[in-house]
């Protein structure tokens, strides 16, 4: 396994780079001359990414040695799954709020909440103590749901109501997140492998790297961003912006209704257009499963022997390829339509759980048809999101996409909670230990899931078989998705 994982990343790196010199030159990259002359919108947009790509820095550098951390402090599997599950639970009870605290608390101040949270969350790994491990994970399940909302609650509002940059200029912002992204996925396993395996510091050490970086990113949200709001406001915008949040009264309020309003608008748009609710039952089953793997990765794998920070890198590096492929699919090259991907990344889902269920027969494991099956699961990703987040941009509307996507999150959450405590039980109850009977049934459990998403994929594509919202613009064909 150590070289087959060496060999995996370094061909997955290489194929990423080939796939990328192929899509700009077939597809050059879209350009937005305006913004790109832009000095004042370069700049706002750097103090923006500066602090933002630290934060996903310090949450990629945790991913490669979770589970290996709680084993090295010799905690059962079935105790870890529930580490898991308190995890994703606080995800579930703390959604809803991540999108009201940047109204009430104000959007800087909540980043720095993020920052604070974290930073305890990866501090709690230090002890051996189950409670304030528990407490860890909790913290964790906070400071995921701040991460996913906080930072883009604060650029959009930045770049619309403070600077006044044109709407069409924040696509350009989120795609350089998005492409950075990728990039500090691979490198933050290949550090942690160096930390933990080749240092020998052991598996804690990526979580106390986090720290700092937290820290740096709380200094740039503290300092550059403060600098970047007291410049654009006018002074009755600082009136408000300080009482907003720092006085308790009206605006939190206000905030509240705003919250209360955008949940109540989600969930009528969820339950009276049929499109929204078979995508939202397809995001669920997915997503819920991409859970349940980051869970059972590591205890598959890591009998053998392989270094696991190497193999995260890989998976990230795979999921880049998917994300690459989407790209030169969708262009005018292929006419490929976003429906059409989808298909396909939910059937490599499928056939990568149904060889996950061979490959961990008990006392018959197959490490590297296990990593292979890995592999085409992240590729699946890869290709699933884009697709998924185009379709979400065309179905949903604008103003009713944020309270429609809180309650897209609680049925995957609940469905990642219920796999691993069905996981839990069947651990604790056979003593299955790794590739035991009941991380195969699992796998399978997530095969089935799949096979209903790829239900739900074809039911939504047939209802909006001549829909031009779900079709890419300026692409042949008459309209059918199949």
């Amino acid at each position: 396994m150590l070289v087959t994982a060496y060999l995996a990343v370094i061909f997955l790196l290489a194929l990423c780079v080939g796939l990328e010199l192929t899509a700009r030159r077939i597809t050059p990259p879209e350009s937005t001359p305006s913004a790109v002359a832009n000095p004042a919108f370069r700049r706002f947009q750097k103090i923006f990414l500066r602090a933002y790509l630290l934060a996903l820095w310090a949450d990629w550098l945790q991913g490669p040695y979770l589970y290996k951390l709680y084993r090295h402090y010799s905690f059962l599997e079935s105790q870890i799954a529930i580490l898991y599950v308190c995890g994703l639970a606080s995800c579930v009870l703390f959604a809803p709020f991540s999108g009201w605290l940047p109204q009430a608390l104000g959007r800087r101040q909540t980043c720095l909440l993020f920052c604070l949270c974290y930073s305890a969350c990866c501090l709690t790994k230090l002890s051996r103590d189950y409670f304030v491990l528990i407490v860890g994970r909790i913290l964790g399940g906070l400071s995921t749901s701040l991460l996913a909302t906080t930072f883009e609650a604060w650029y959009v509002h930045q770049h619309v109501e403070v600077q006044d940059f044109p709407k069409e200029w924040i696509p350009s912002t989120f795609t350089r997140a998005a492409t950075w992204n990728h990039g500090l996925a691979v490198g933050a396993g290949l550090v942690a492998n160096l930390l933990a395996e080749w240092l020998h510091l052991g598996p804690v050490a990526p979580f106390l790297l986090a720290v700092p970086c937290l820290g740096c990113c709380g200094w740039v949200v503290l300092t550059d961003w403060g600098k970047e709001e007291a410049e654009g406001c006018p002074e009755g915008d600082k009136k408000t912006l300080l009482l907003g949040t720092q006085n308790g009264g009206g605006p939190r309020l206000t905030a509240k209704g705003r919250f209360s309003r955008s949940c109540h608008e989600g969930l009528r748009c969820l339950l009276s257009d049929k499109r929204v609710l078979l995508l939202g039952g397809v995001q669920a089953l997915f997503e819920s499963v991409l859970y349940i793997f980051v869970f059972l990765w590591t205890p598959v794998l890591d009998p053998h022997g392989p270094p696991l920070g190497i193999v995260f890198s890989s998976l990230m590096a795979a999921s880049m390829v998917g994300s690459l492929l989407y790209r030169l699919a969708t262009s005018t090259h292929y006419h490929l339509q976003p429906g059409h991907v989808l298909c396909l990344a939910v059937l490599m889902a499928f056939f990568s759980f149904f060889m996950l269920t061979f490959s961990t027969a008990p006392g018959q494991p197959r490490p590297h048809e296990s990593f292979l099956a890995f592999l085409l699961l992240e590729l699946a990703s890869g290709l699933y999101f884009p697709a998924v987040s185009f379709l979400q941009g065309r179905v949903i509307p604008e103003e009713k996409r944020a309270g429609v996507l809180a309650w897209f999150r609680l049925p995957l959450h609940l469905l990642a909670c219920l796999g691993l405590l069905a996981l839990h039980g069947e651990v604790s109850g056979m003593g299955g230990g790794e590739g035991g009977g009941g991380t195969r049934h699992m796998f399978g459990g997530c095969a089935v899931m799949m096979l209903a998403a790829l239900m739900a994929v074809v039911s939504l594509f047939t209802l909006g078989r001549n829909d031009a919202d779900l079709r890419l613009e300026g692409t042949r064909g008459d309209g059918e998705m199949f």
